[in-house]
């Protein structure tokens, strides 16, 4: 659970049209991103499903892991990752080697094809997330960085460990 700052902590507490004007907001918005999302997976449908990308990004954000905590990340049962990880083996997107540290567990990982895939789409999503926040007017720019940081980070979402300007995003 994330801690206030110090700008949200002096905040008043917003009521209940202000939240339903935010979640009516936030709704349009998750349409726009889910159409992005759509549109960005559609040169490689035939590769893989939503899901499956889901979980090649989960994979690309957390290094090698075992199969219990990708099932965490996920939110799914180790029976339905291990169901998903096999189709993903099977399309040479995913490695399963025997952890060194311990020989009763396994971990998961890209080969280089998961991580170009991941890496395909995510610079797709990029530019079109680019081309549509230079639309908007800039003195709003900053205000949509903070509120979208303040959003995911009340969600619980992490932050991408890779690189600022290279982050791979769901």
């Amino acid at each position: 659970m994330s801690k206030p700052t110090a700008s949200t902590a002096r905040r008043p507490r917003a009521s209940a049209s202000d939240v339903d004007e935010l979640v009516t907001a936030v709704l349009g918005a998750s349409r726009v991103l889910v159409g992005v999302s759509a549109r960005s997976l559609s040169d490689i449908e035939d590769a893989v499903t939503l899901t499956q990308f889901r979980t090649l990004v989960v994979l690309s954000n957390s290094g090698e892991i075992n199969l219990n905590r990708l099932a965490e990340l996920l939110d799914v049962t180790p029976s339905t990752a291990m169901r998903m990880i096999d189709r993903l083996l099977a399309a040479d997107l995913v490695t399963r080697r025997d952890n060194p540290a311990n020989r009763r567990e396994v971990v998961l990982g890209l080969t280089d094809g998961g991580e170009q895939l991941v890496r395909q789409v995510t610079a797709k999503r990029r530019r079109e997330i680019a081309r549509i926040v230079t639309a908007m007017p800039e003195a709003q720019r900053n205000d949509l960085v903070d509120a979208l940081r303040a959003f995911a980070d009340a969600a619980g979402e992490p932050e991408p460990r890779s690189a600022v300007g290279t982050a791979v995003g769901w």
